[in-house]
């Protein structure tokens, strides 16, 4: 079976930056192990697989170790394949997912996902969380990820993560963000439970990121960059329950699967 393949390197215009994901388009569901023996193949933070319905696309997204229920960076890198690579029509695109409804539209020369917002709520900081981002933050508040407030981008940019302890937490990934004079915020994103080590560019850790620096700086708009070694950028909004996450993308790579 050949299956059409990209490779897109979403929240950049930079071929070499952003975060690289596997854009699979099937015309039936293969079996789930070998949707996550290909994801494994691929060892990208994640490939996403999308079926067309009649007018919208079903999606799921598996890293190399699990399958994800949201993910930023591969469905923006899945509607750049679609609006740009295969020609869809309209200028949005909904997606059925284990997150339920989402959409990507055509903004200002970019793509803007429409995504549900987590607001996170203060928590107690386990003492491993700190351990394993080997510094301590000034608040520590939680969604479905741990989110991790330092005081200035340069601590961020300095965590060298205990990977090992990371993996132990009850949470699929660790945020570490902080205020920026160029950007709104910057922002880090660990995930070694779901075989991702640091994402370089997490569309769904805004999910989070977004509600929470839209109360903290009073405005909705937000500029964000993403701070890895390839590194990111996110133009941000606030809505209601809902946020927007647009950014540029890449196609490095066009072919097929044989599978």
């Amino acid at each position: 079976m050949r299956v059409p393949y990209f490779q897109v390197n979403a929240f950049t215009n930079n071929t070499f930056g952003g975060n690289p994901a596997g854009v699979c388009i099937l015309s039936e569901w293969l079996p789930d192990n070998t949707l996550k023996a290909i994801a494994a193949e691929n060892d990208l933070s994640e490939t996403a697989f999308l079926i067309q319905r009649e007018d919208f696309f079903e999606l799921r997204w598996f890293t190399p170790a699990i399958e994800v229920d949201l993910c930023g960076h591969a469905t923006l890198a899945s509607a750049f394949a679609l609006f740009f690579e295969r020609g869809h029509q309209s200028d949005m695109i909904r997606f059925d997912t284990k997150s339920g409804w989402l959409s990507a539209a055509k903004r200002k020369g970019l793509v803007e996902l429409d995504f549900p917002s987590r607001p996170p709520v203060r928590c107690t900081a386990p003492e491993q969380l700190i351990r394993g981002l080997g510094s301590r933050p000034a608040e520590v508040l939680r969604s479905r990820d741990y989110l991790a407030v330092f005081d200035s981008p340069l601590e961020v940019a300095g965590l060298k993560p205990d990977f090992g302890l990371l993996r132990q937490l009850d949470v699929l990934g660790i945020i570490a963000t902080a205020r920026d004079k160029q950007a709104d915020f910057v922002s880090r994103f660990f995930a070694p439970a779901a075989g991702i080590d640091e994402d370089p560019v997490t569309g769904s850790a805004h999910c989070t990121l977004i509600p929470f620096w839209a109360e903290r700086l009073r405005k909705k708009e937000l500029f964000a960059k993403q701070i890895s070694q390839r590194g990111g950028e996110l133009f941000c909004r606030l809505m209601g329950d809902r946020v927007g996450i647009a950014g540029g993308a890449v196609v490095y790579l066009r072919g097929e699967l044989n599978v």
